[in-house]
């Protein structure tokens, strides 16, 4: 039997929904019957749009879609200049003030506190600039990500801008495929270092080598993609996406795409909603029956077999080597740089961010991307401009060579606004991360240490990929309600990818810096000579490891450990559900 959402898609969805958003926001929030809200939220998000929270009604998160994370020279001023003036609302954050955009790590952005009066002006804005919110949430093709600077990378195989921008404008409102199982997560990468992270996509297009009657470069050899599929790590189920035997030039990854899509339209789970994913499908049919269905239904050309791929060389993510992200100043093969800086917890304020897109036009060609660690890369930045560039004030807060501990944290969106979440995440990474600068010292050699930390199992933040893994959940402590945190360990892509081990659980907030203390002290003991902490933890069993975790109070206080979502707004100083604001009202 069908799922609610999966009727609430059969009467409305996909472009139609745009035209009763905007009758909406025109007659006012309170115009949405009672009990027709659930539906239409769901209906909203394929144009971008997620209510918020309890206690937060008639407010909305905004998502603007940036394919493989590239903002054109002017757009990001544009989105500076939406969030200055809709994304404010009645509670202020503490750390980041009333107006902000989060960078996520698919590459898009995000903005809070919009109201629905307010949504046509905003999609007016963005529109016109050549943005959208289309298929930025919903059961429909998601924001294609890749590594963020194809086209200008030096290390690149093969650029894959093209191709991205190809399936974009095939897919995005593309009815077809407007309205699938579940949301579809397609990663297309044309670099050596793997910084597309195509292993935790649905899709993944990766470089590969195949030997090709007639075409080639000198060794006879074409450059293409390798394809694997079912790739996720959303709730207790991670999976690495699987390798079906398939390579294709770059021509024909829009016709392997669609097929593929339309494969998990056509069979994909649509009766319980947590299966309702391609990597289940994947897990039923096995990848040699996906290759074979998608040969016999779903294309009308031979497929090729896998060629060779560069996997050996992917080092994003990996925990030791180059390129474990893209911060810091790097050779553009055209002879300029791009320069990646570190936004911590990917959230940068809106002064901030206009900011950023007048130094990104006056140093390099007002172009900036996104990377999938929540930071900022400025490109086409001359040597002649780089000295004074990484001199500007700006820079002293979003550096390109930050502390270890800022530059590997992660966090997703939290309790400030999402109702999924259990625990609040955004500033209390933020709080981690300066803890663990001022007080821990890495070991010689190690100049990464990537914290994630995810409010609830949805794994937004991609806990499962990192060094220390923090998933939110609740205890007690002194007898009193607190958040708390499980904590995984050794996670990470590269050549061997790995996720973490949940080692131990639920430890109240305020004792987390003193455990990654003492496993880092452990680590810096015990470790041999050069060794990584991913492979320092490989060799450990978990009772090990939990052992080494010990958590421990500190002079680390935490301010946010009575939320346990009982409060409208964590931040507020009157945060109980009795003094949420009433919605905004109609304009």
């Amino acid at each position: 039997m069908p799922t609610d959402v999966e009727n609430w898609k059969s009467e409305v969805y996909g472009n139609e929904v745009r035209d009763r958003l905007f009758e909406f926001a025109e007659e006012g929030y309170d115009s949405i019957p009672d009990d027709e809200r659930d539906a239409w939220f769901e209906r909203f998000k394929w144009w971008g749009l997620y209510h918020q929270r309890n206690g937060q009604e008639g407010y909305f998160m905004l998502r603007i879609g940036t394919p493989n994370g590239v903002l054109e020279p002017g757009q990001l001023r544009v989105v500076g200049e939406i969030a200055d003036e809709y994304a404010r609302g009645p509670g202020t954050n503490p750390v980041f003030g009333d107006a902000y955009a989060d960078f996520t790590t698919r590459q898009s952005i995000q903005l809070h506190w919009i109201e629905l009066s307010d949504v046509p002006a905003v999609f007016e804005k963005l529109e016109a600039n050549g943005l959208s919110t289309q298929q930025a949430c919903g059961d429909s093709w998601r924001n294609i990500v890749g590594n963020p600077v194809a086209g200008k990378d030096g290390q690149e195989v093969i650029d894959a801008w093209p191709v991205i921008r190809d399936l974009n404008e095939r897919f995005k409102g593309n009815d077809d495929h407007a309205n699938l199982p579940r949301k579809w997560k397609v990663s297309v990468t044309g670099s050596a270092d793997g910084s597309g992270q195509g292993d935790i996509n649905d899709l993944a297009f990766e470089p590969a080598y195949k030997s090709v009657d007639g075409d080639g470069d000198a060794s006879g050899d074409a450059v293409g993609f390798n394809v694997r599929v079912g790739g996720g790590l959303a709730r207790n189920e991670p999976r690495f996406a699987r390798d079906i035997d398939v390579w294709v030039p770059p021509e024909r990854v829009p016709d392997v795409a669609g097929g593929l899509s339309a494969l998990f339209r056509d069979h994909g789970d649509r009766e319980d909603r947590y299966n309702a994913r391609v990597k289940f499908l994947v897990d039923e049919w096995g990848a040699e029956e996906v290759r074979e269905t998608l040969q016999a239904e779903y294309v009308d050309f031979e497929l090729e077999t896998a060629g060779r791929d560069v996997r050996e060389e992917y080092t994003y993510n990996a925990g030791e080597g180059e390129r474990n992200d893209l911060i810091g100043v790097h050779d553009q093969k055209d002879g300029a740089n791009f320069v990646g800086l570190n936004v911590l917890v990917g959230r940068m304020g809106a002064a901030d961010v206009l900011d950023l897109a007048d130094l990104a036009a006056e140093y390099g060609s007002g172009e900036v991307r996104l990377s999938q660690r929540q930071n900022v890369i400025v490109t086409d930045v001359p040597d002649d401009a780089l000295d004074a560039f990484l001199d500007e004030p700006l820079l002293d807060d979003y550096s390109p060579y930050p502390s270890p501990f800022m530059r590997g944290s992660v966090a997703c969106t939290g309790t400030e606004f999402c109702s999924l979440s259990i625990v609040e995440t955004k500033n209390r990474q933020v709080r981690f991360a300066r803890w663990l600068k001022e007080n821990v010292d890495l070991p010689d050699g190690v100049d990464e240490f990537h914290v994630h930390l995810s409010g609830c199992t949805a794994s937004c933040a991609q806990p499962q990929i990192a060094d220390v893994s923090l998933r939110g959940m609740k205890t007690r402590k002194d007898g009193e309600p607190v958040e708390a945190l499980d904590v995984g360990l050794g996670g990470g892509l590269g050549e061997d990818p790995g996720f973490a081990r949940w080692v131990t659980q639920r430890v109240p907030v305020d004792e987390v810096p003193g455990a990654i203390a003492n496993l880092i002290d452990s680590f810096a003991a015990e470790r041999d000579e050069g060794e990584s902490f991913r492979a320092f933890v490989a060799r450990h069993d978990e009772d090990e490891l939990d052992a080494l975790v010990d958590p421990e109070e500190t002079d680390y206080e935490d301010p946010m450990m009575h939320n346990t979502k009982r409060t409208w707004y964590p931040y507020a100083e009157n945060d109980s559900m009795d003094d949420a604001p009433s919605p905004p009202a109609d304009d």
